[in-house]
């Protein structure tokens, strides 16, 4: 439990600061010898391994390595000694579209250092597995119909101490379904007049929000949500006593019933937030949506949800093709199916109602989207194949080398595109 307490929180702080993994004093490196990292179904993969230590060439060193299918035990463990500061690594090939991964591991000093590198078979080919409900619009449909009856119920707190010169900052919550409310920090530009408005969602995890000024001041208003139904401004130990106890395990709570389960609510407090941006006297109607890891999940659903949605931006999302495990092969966060005793018949057709794979086969709004190859939370098995299926106008961003995390210049683009585009759109 400890574990994915670490695990969430580690993931919503990549998320929502596109940090990079530390570089360490010895750099262990990885190239494939297809310098795109694409192969097709039966070709061989070879390897260099180059070891540094402080940036120069560390001789003679032992490597251990495995080599695996996307998040799959690995069915090749060997060790090479670098003739120099090179090596060679025999990767092998798969039979069928997909990522196959190398681990590389070097002891040193005391030390243990490790390194990925991933490459793609014919990826393009990739499609989800999980199956979609005959239902499942219908569902969905009912679903948000029960929003007509839940009141708005805005309300406002102006953040004194976090405003500037240029920008408004509030705590807002609005009504839910079953009485329950949603939380964020709104973020406005104080000049007079009319702007497009982000939902932007949060990763995993149990935390408190800042507020997004940097964008605000592009021009942009932006409701940074949570998702659990309690304030976004209480001090951080109470988040902390939340996600090591009643939330600990949330991804998978009430997951035997679709109505139930805890994604519903937040699910439909997502759509509710459209009307909340929509209610500002400062926005002018157009609304997009932006998150990653679960935010990628709640950026897609909501889109799929709500014709109002101009644009979407979504980077790794979570809950993709979540029987992947089921059908041997890589499943989506929270890994729900890994575990064979999960593999019943009530979770498996609760998820499928929540397979993000399902949600955008169904998108319309113009998506960019982000990926990486060495993404071991929300493998790129089932993202790509996510992403193969969206039939709206999309754009893909491809982390060759990211695992869940982002380059500083890929976020840029991913906020450029899509004030830009919310910018340019029209009601």
């Amino acid at each position: 439990m400890k574990k994915f307490v670490i695990a969430l929180a580690l993931s919503f702080v990549a998320v929502v600061l596109g940090a990079q993994p530390r570089q360490g004093k010895v750099q262990v490196i990885l190239v494939p010898d297809h310098a795109d990292a694409l192969y097709q179904v039966g070709q061989q993969v070879n390897m260099k391994v180059t070891t540094l230590h402080c940036g120069l060439p560390l001789e003679g060193v032992n490597v251990k390595y495995e080599v695996s299918e996307d998040l799959m035990e690995p069915h090749i463990s060997e060790e090479v000694t670098l003739k120099g500061y090179e090596g060679k690594i025999q990767a092998g090939t798969m039979k069928k579209p997909g990522f196959l991964r190398v681990k590389a591991t070097v002891e040193y000093e005391g030390e243990r250092y490790i390194v990925r590198s991933t490459v793609g078979f014919e990826p393009e080919k990739l499609r989800p597995v999980s199956v979609m409900p005959d239902d499942f619009d219908e569902f969905w449909k009912k679903s948000v119909a029960k929003l007509e009856k839940v009141k708005l119920d805005p309300k406002m707190e102006l953040l004194e101490e976090r405003c500037t010169d240029d920008v408004d900052v509030y705590h807002i919550s609005y009504g839910n379904i079953k009485g329950s409310r949603m939380y964020g920090v709104l973020t406005v530009p104080k000049e007079e007049g009319k702007y497009p408005a982000i939902l932007r969602f949060p990763g995993a995890g149990v935390g408190p929000k800042g507020g997004d000024i940097a964008h605000a001041r592009k021009g942009v208003i932006v409701l940074e949500l949570g998702i659990h139904g309690i304030p976004v401004n209480l001090e951080g130990s109470i988040y902390e006593d939340l996600g090591s106890g009643i939330l600990s395990w949330y991804p998978e709570d009430n997951l035997n019933d679709p109505e139930k389960y805890y994604y519903h609510r937040v699910f439909l407090g997502a759509v509710q937030g459209i009307d909340f941006l929509q209610s500002l006297p400062q926005c002018n109607g157009i609304v997009g949506t932006f998150g990653g890891s679960q935010g990628g999940t709640l950026s897609i659903v909501t889109s799929r949800l709500d014709p109002r949605i101009k644009a979407t931006v979504a980077y790794f999302p979570a809950m993709c093709d979540h029987e992947g495990y089921i059908h041997g092969r890589a499943g989506g966060w929270p890994h729900m199916f890994k575990n064979q005793a999960n593999r019943t018949d009530e979770y498996i057709r609760t998820a499928r109602y929540y397979d993000v794979s399902n949600f955008a086969r169904g998108l319309k709004a113009p998506v960019c989207y982000l990926y990486g190859y060495n993404d071991i939370t929300c493998a790129p098995t089932t993202t790509c194949a996510t992403y193969n299926v969206i039939p709206a106008p999309k754009q893909v961003i491809i982390g060759e080398n990211i695992g869940h995390w982002t380059y500083p210049e890929q976020m840029n683009a991913l906020w450029e595109w899509i004030i830009s585009t919310l910018k340019s759109s029209e009601l």
